[in-house]
């Protein structure tokens, strides 16, 4: 009698893990749908602007943050690991905003603080005017400073 309690409680246990693994899946589909709309809500491709940045001169600068500001308005800071700056060195890319624009002329400011090669803190402003139009736009901010002078430059390319 004891036996076919056992067996039956393990076929009742059985069909209820199948059940649960069943609805794990099902959750996980719906989280990922989920998501997928966030993102084409938050931020619609026709209104996309998505800054990165990379090192151009991967010896010449450690960063010590980055500040960016559209149309006179903060959008991102970030302050930089030594991990992170070891893979801007190996040629890493960073995504450092993502989010909407309207279309027209707009500014895009950075603020870099760094150390050069040769020992020295700087602090830069760079600025890059450009016009939005429909459809997701993608700019590139690369930093540079070549000896002997280790100044840091900024350039702003527009990728298609």
């Amino acid at each position: 009698m004891a036996a076919l309690l056992v067996a039956a409680g393990s076929v009742f246990a059985s069909a209820l893990d199948d059940e649960i693994a069943a609805l794990k899946t099902e959750v996980s589909a719906h989280s990922r749908n989920v998501y997928e709309l966030e993102q084409k809500v938050l931020h619609p491709v026709d209104t996309r602007l998505a800054v990165f940045l990379t090192l151009t001169s991967p010896d010449g600068l450690d960063l010590d943050s980055v500040e960016l500001f559209v149309d006179g308005t903060p959008v991102s800071a970030h302050h930089y690991s030594l991990r992170e700056n070891g893979s801007l060195e190996q040629g890493g890319i960073q995504q450092l905003f993502t989010g909407n624009l309207a279309s027209g002329s707009h500014e895009l400011k950075a603020i870099i603080t760094a150390r050069a090669a040769n020992d020295r803190f700087v602090r830069r402003e760079s600025s890059h005017r450009f016009q939005k139009r429909p459809g997701a736009l993608r700019l590139q901010m690369a930093l540079e400073a070549k000896a002997p002078d280790f100044e840091p430059r900024v350039s702003f390319v527009e990728w298609k």
